[in-house]
């Protein structure tokens, strides 16, 4: 059992789809899969056997649950919820590219994921098939990115691009750094979370082949950083990738300060830096995970001075429409004129910093 255990195919072909599955790992009443099956009417369900036993059967309020078992609140749409609430399509010049920022593109490679997340901001079209992308698709794609001599970094993404072989992966990110201006490429994936088997020394060998590769992942909660994940994160770093993390702030999973201590203060012990701290998008069905974002600021303005500054994310809205990552947070300027700056220090102590003369 072990050995099919830490096999990733394995763990990928017995993901937890149905409601009949499920009951098997924790209790659910009828109610309880009713709702689930109601759900499922609209956005899919998978769980890895890996990830599904970090839950605690007992605990309905897990937040290894909240983020993997479908909620009667998805039903719910909220006059705010959007579709496309990034605006990628609008930014796509070619199928599966979103060329939002002058230097670098999205180039998105599957609508699959080992895991359907249940905050997922591309619910509108991710886990409608278990594939990638065509060759066809790839080298339209290829061709916008060739063509394009100002773009100089590419992130592929998703779905997931680890659920894909280590073959398939390769291709297409050696058709990428065969185009001399394309100087990094990123690749964005949940694996090391939710399937860390995946992190195999077959994939790290290949990427090694086409470096600077830079990798982000997506922890959200302590209860992640496991021996398993530990492992895969060590890897990857150790095939010289640097590794960051992006978390999104989720009602009832991570919305407190300590618990997000804890994450982050894991993630620099595991060589995962943290990157963003996203506020929750405006997906439709996800509303009952956003906070207001008053909440975020405050849990950074906690965070500030008491932990290091590089276990510090930044905290960011993705602006709705595609306006981009906007920076948010707790204003430690009080006030500014030519002739000094009043600032505020975490303890909230104020200091006077000369301005200086012109």
């Amino acid at each position: 059992m072990e050995e099919r255990w830490n096999d990733w195919k394995w763990q990928f072909a017995h993901r937890i789809t149905t409601t009949d599955q499920l009951k098997q790992i924790i209790p659910l009443s009828q109610q309880d899969q009713d709702e689930i099956n109601t759900c499922l009417g609209a956005f899919r369900m998978a769980i890895t056997p890996y990830y599904a036993s970090l839950i605690d059967p007992s605990n309905p309020n897990d937040p290894i649950r909240k983020q993997a078992v479908p909620s009667i609140l998805e039903t719910r749409v909220d006059e705010n919820d959007l579709g496309d609430p990034l605006g990628e399509l609008a930014d796509s010049p070619v199928p599966h590219v979103v060329h939002r920022y002058p230097d670098r593109v999205l180039l998105l490679v599957t609508l699959q994921c080992a895991m359907y997340c249940r905050h997922c901001t591309r619910r509108r079209a991710v886990g409608e098939e278990d594939k990638p992308i065509t060759e066809a698709q790839l080298q339209k794609a290829v061709a916008y990115i060739r063509s394009h001599t100002e773009i100089r970094d590419v992130l592929i993404s998703g779905g997931d691009p680890l659920t894909m072989s280590t073959a398939k992966l390769e291709h297409i990110i050696s058709s990428l750094r065969a185009i001399e201006h394309v100087e990094i490429i990123r690749i964005g994936t949940r694996v090391p979370v939710v399937l860390p088997m995946r992190i195999t020394q077959e994939l790290t060998d290949m990427l090694r082949k086409y470096h600077p590769i830079w990798i982000n992942t997506h922890f959200n909660h302590p209860n992640e950083l496991t021996a398993e994940s530990a492992r895969a994160c060590a890897a990857i770093v150790d095939a010289g990738i640097p590794l960051g993390n992006q978390t999104v702030l989720l009602r009832g999973v991570n919305d407190n300060a300590e618990t997000m201590k804890r994450l982050l203060l894991g993630l620099v012990k595991m060589r995962v830096r943290p990157y963003y701290l996203y506020q929750c998008d405006l997906s439709c069905g996800i509303g009952h995970f956003r906070t207001r974002v008053e909440t975020g600021i405050d849990i950074m303005h906690q965070l500030m001075g008491n932990i290091s500054g590089y276990a510090l994310p930044k905290y960011v809205i993705d602006a709705p429409g595609g306006g981009g990552k906007i920076p948010v947070g707790y204003d430690y300027v009080v006030s500014k004129d030519d002739q000094e700056v009043l600032l505020e220090n975490y303890h909230g102590q104020r200091y006077r910093y000369p301005q200086p003369k012109q």
